[in-house]
């Protein structure tokens, strides 16, 4: 609703004006009426209108008066109606000046105020749509400098065009926030994937409201992540009385319960101000690498999950490469050999627990490697996730040796078909199973158990081969052959 201010000296003018038509039904609210142009300047110094209807004669002070004082002193910028019983030029030229809507002659009828309100809806609309296109492009302006400053690319024209723009730069981290991943996630379209991070961008702006600057769309964006960022500043949660902790969960039960999806943040570690946010980039990026190792948070704090003793990390150097060449030659029996040796070796060295999740953490990122070195087209990111899904998924408690066990024996698969090339023979009778049963309820793991292929690998294959997901593939299959094609 618009909200209207009436202005005239006389009581069955503003009731008459009242009761011609029907506001509500137009799209406007009367929210105050004034008898002379003071009592309306010190209403609107107070009060916020969108339309202001003023008479042009009246004691204390005219509608031309208020007009030309609420523009000097920038009290209002509503449209404004000048109504007169007078047809002089010079009372309309005065009022154009001043930015007034329209000059109408009194007696007003009903069809002409119809006209006029639909006329300042119509202008109302219309600076509505700019102001929302131009903050748009303000903002999108904003983000690309900001990104320079995540990415740590960045000089000083976009260091010095974020700190005249964001009012909070000092005490940042920058936070990571996207969608729970699901273990079926290569079953999920992209397009799927896309359209959740856009209203998760969207709840995240109306959470900010004001400080929506800080928040920024597909920071990630050549890489298969769905993020959001979010340049945090411990003011936002000071105005709010609140710590970091408090803050950050706040913002991500908001998110959770308007998107009604389940969200996690990674949260890096503090630095003292927006240039330093590349180094708190880095920590989230460290942590989402991280996440399929740790149990399920809702939040994770790189403080927390990544902790390094003062004297630095301490590998055990021979039992990670005993076990790192077992699981490469996918010997199942040696590889469990290799897993009871290196806890022994963990064991005799008294490492706790921190220091034994070091260096399996070391363990983890050197069969990332391997990988690499099998297949230099495999998305690291889908290794990752073959990692988490396969070895610590729902929580399972890490240091467990039967579940190293288990976990190296299967990754000596993934790598021993990645050897083999697999891709020629598997997809194509995977193909042939689409075109044969498309119609039938297909999955990506099916097939994988089906043709004895790890699903994540499957679901690298076709990223690689057709550069989309296999459901995708399967729904764009499934649509040419609607079609007739």
């Amino acid at each position: 609703m618009l909200k209207v201010l009436l202005v005239d000296d006389e009581p069955f003018i503003l009731q008459g004006i009242k009761v011609i038509i029907d506001w509500e039904k137009e799209g406007f609210e009367i929210a105050a009426t004034a008898e002379n142009g003071l009592e309306a300047l010190e209403y609107l110094k107070k009060e916020k209108v969108d339309l202001i209807i003023a008479d042009i004669r009246m004691p204390g002070m005219t509608g031309l008066e208020l007009l030309e004082q609420i523009r000097r002193e920038e009290i209002s910028d509503a449209y404004f109606v000048i109504l007169s019983g007078y047809a002089e030029f010079d009372y309309a030229r005065r009022a154009m000046q001043n930015k007034c809507t329209e000059y109408l002659l009194k007696p007003v009828d009903r069809e002409t105020l119809l006209k006029l309100l639909h006329k300042v809806r119509a202008l109302s609309d219309r600076e509505r749509q700019e102001s929302k296109a131009h903050e748009e492009m303000e903002h999108a302006y904003f983000s690309r400098h900001l990104i320079s400053l995540i990415h740590g690319k960045y000089d000083d024209v976009n260091l010095n065009y974020v700190k005249k723009h964001m009012k909070d730069t000092q005490g940042i981290r920058y936070v990571e926030i996207q969608k729970e991943q699901p273990n079926n996630l290569e079953e999920q379209s992209d397009k799927d994937l896309r359209n959740f991070q856009r209203e998760l961008y969207d709840c995240c702006r109306e959470f900010l409201k004001e400080d929506a600057k800080h928040c920024v769309f597909d920071v990630s964006a050549d890489e298969k992540i769905y993020d959001i960022g979010f340049v945090y500043s411990e003011n936002l949660a000071e105005r709010l009385g609140m710590d970091d902790k408090t803050y950050l969960s706040a913002f991500r039960q908001y998110l959770v319960n308007n998107t009604k999806q389940p969200v996690i943040m990674l949260v890096g570690k503090k630095v003292p101000d927006i240039s330093n946010v590349a180094r708190s980039y880095g920590n989230a990026c460290m942590l989402r690498s991280f996440q399929g190792f740790r149990a399920r948070k809702e939040i994770y704090y790189y403080e927390d999950e990544v902790q390094v003793t003062a004297a630095g990390m301490v590998l055990c150097k021979q039992g990670l490469d005993q076990l790192l060449t077992t699981i490469e030659q996918n010997n199942h029996m040696e590889i469990r050999k290799a897993v009871e040796q290196f806890y022994e070796e963990m064991s005799q060295m008294g490492m706790n627990a921190e220091s034994m999740n070091l260096n399996i953490n070391y363990l983890l990122f050197q069969l990332i490697h391997l990988a690499s070195e099998q297949d230099n087209d495999v998305n690291q990111e889908e290794i990752l996730r073959l990692i988490s899904e396969s070895s610590f998924e729902n929580g399972i408690l890490r240091g467990s040796k039967a579940h190293m066990a288990r976990f190296a024996c299967e990754y000596g698969d993934y790598l021993s078909q990645l050897r083999k090339n697999v891709s020629r023979g598997v997809l194509g009778m995977v193909e042939k199973e689409i075109k044969e049963n498309y119609a039938a309820n297909l999955t990506l793991k099916g097939l994988s158990e089906k043709y004895y292929v790890n699903s994540a690998y499957l679901g690298q294959l076709f990223r690689k081969k057709y550069g989309l997901s296999f459901k995708d593939y399967l729904n764009n299959f499934r649509m040419e052959q609607a079609a007739g094609f």
